[in-house]
């Protein structure tokens, strides 16, 4: 079976890594199409690099543009790689615009389509996310769900066939790298930090990065914290300096390039607190039991026993008191287990074979 894995951008490539060893384990063919959503090696390359997944047999080499633009490319592009190569299935992850393009590919093709992490919803479509992941659900063949909250959000919207609840692969993916980072990544000494001892800060959504006034609170909030590390994103180096708030926050926070996945796995299993807008972070801030202040009004990971009712992560608005938010937040009571076990990969790819096998009924 030749399956082709469509990534482009950095939470496509840490759910790649398991989904690909399994796939590679049982012989299939494999073809891995970069659409060169992140392009920095910092956001690219070192996740390929320490987390052993092969070189991509397609760079598509997309970069940076508008929504429009960037999907139109890279849908044509891919289209290309699919007429060229014939796939059995095409995977792809997550929210992106890689995603919804290789979904939309596979779709207009009559490729069957798998897609993991589906039935995702924050129901705020001003979102491009949310938008992204509604269509990708809505075009594929196989949805491949992370939680049972998930199972509901495809009921409510009328899908119901091919529907399946995996657990998540991030679980996969963040259980063999923990190992790997422990042994291997020196952040932590490099950057003179002791465990439990600061502030993990990211920001990147472009309502935070692209607003002068949420950006402003984000800043002046984590100025008045003790000990912030803050691996700064492109996007909010970019408009932070546009913005004349990087000089006064270089002063008051430890600044640091976007770090590889075991180094920020390594950052947030010891980090006392993790303050961020990624959806991706979160999680992996909930599986490794560090409390998160998400600063944003929606999250995909609102349920009764997810991340936020589940007391482990609070939403924070840029309007309100986030400095406050943060110190005094503390989870009210032990995480559930809500994401599985961590053999997500081996169950989606058994999926997939019987999809493909049974011609998609």
């Amino acid at each position: 079976m030749k399956i082709a894995t469509i990534v482009g951008a950095r939470p496509n490539f840490i759910k790649l890594a398991p989904v690909s060893k399994e796939i590679r384990k049982r012989d299939h063919k494999e073809v891995i199409v970069h659409t060169g959503q992140h392009y920095n090696y910092e956001m690219d390359r070192i996740f390929f690099d320490q987390m052993g997944i092969a070189a991509p047999d397609y760079h598509l080499g997309i970069g940076s543009g508008s929504h429009g633009f960037q999907t139109g490319e890279m849908l044509k592009k891919t289209e290309e790689v699919l007429q060229k190569e014939v796939p059995d299935a095409v995977i792809v992850f997550g929210d992106t615009n890689s995603t919804l393009a290789g979904g939309l590919a596979a779709a207009k093709m009559h490729i069957k389509c798998a897609h993991i992490e589906a039935g995702l919803r924050s129901f705020d479509k001003r979102m491009p996310e949310e938008i992204n992941r509604v269509l990708v659900d809505h075009c594929s063949d196989l949805l491949l769900c992370p939680t049972r909250t998930a199972i509901d959000n495809l009921k409510r919207e009328g899908i119901v066939q091919n529907v399946h609840l995996t657990g998540d692969v991030m679980v996969d993916a963040q259980k063999d790298c923990e190992r790997i980072a422990e042994s291997e990544s020196h952040i932590l000494e490099a950057l003179g930090l002791k465990p439990w001892s600061y502030y993990l800060a990211t920001v990147h959504r472009a309502s935070n990065t692209d607003d002068p006034e949420n950006l402003r609170a984000i800043a002046l909030a984590l100025q008045d914290l003790d000990d912030v590390v803050f691996p700064c994103h492109p996007r909010a180096e970019k408009y932070l300096k546009k913005f004349g708030l990087w000089d006064d926050l270089e002063k008051k926070i430890r600044m640091i390039k976007p770090v590889g996945y075991l180094d920020m796995l390594l950052l947030e299993k010891n980090a006392k607190k993790i303050v961020t807008d990624s959806g991706g972070v979160q999680k992996e801030a909930y599986l490794l039991g560090i409390p998160c202040i998400t600063l944003r009004d929606t999250t995909e990971w609102i349920d009764r026993i997810e991340t936020v009712n589940d007391g482990w992560n609070v939403l924070v608005r840029p309007g309100e008191d986030i400095a406050s938010a943060i110190r005094d937040f503390r989870p009210r009571h032990e995480r559930q287990d809500v994401f599985g076990k961590g053999r997500a990969s081996a169950m989606i790819v058994d999926l997939i074979e019987k999809l493909v096998g049974s011609g998609g009924s």
